[in-house]
C-alpha cells in the first residue's frame, strides 16, 4: 500500500521484476520471457511509477519488502 492505495502488479510485470532481483538486463530478461527488450523495459517503468521509485534495483526491493512477489 503506497499513501492509501493498494498497488498490484501483474504477472509479467512480477516476472519482470523477479528477474531484475537475479541481476538480469532488459534485453536479457527479454530473451528469458521471449518478449522484446523494450516490452520489459515498458513493464518494469510501469513498476517504477507504480512504486513511486526512481530504479529498476528500487523498485524490485520495494516490492519484495511490499510483498508483491510471491
Amino acid at each position: 500500500m503506497i499513501d492509501g492505495q493498494v498497488v498490484k502488479l501483474s504477472a509479467r510485470q512480477k516476472q519482470c521484476l523477479r528477474w531484475v532481483e537475479e541481476g538480469k538486463s532488459s534485453w536479457e530478461i527479454g530473451m528469458i520471457l521471449r518478449i522484446s527488450r523494450n516490452t520489459v523495459d515498458f513493464h518494469i517503468k510501469t513498476v517504477m511509477r507504480k512504486l513511486e521509485v526512481s530504479s529498476r534495483i528500487q523498485a524490485a526491493i520495494k516490492a519484495r519488502r511490499l510483498k508483491l512477489l510471491d
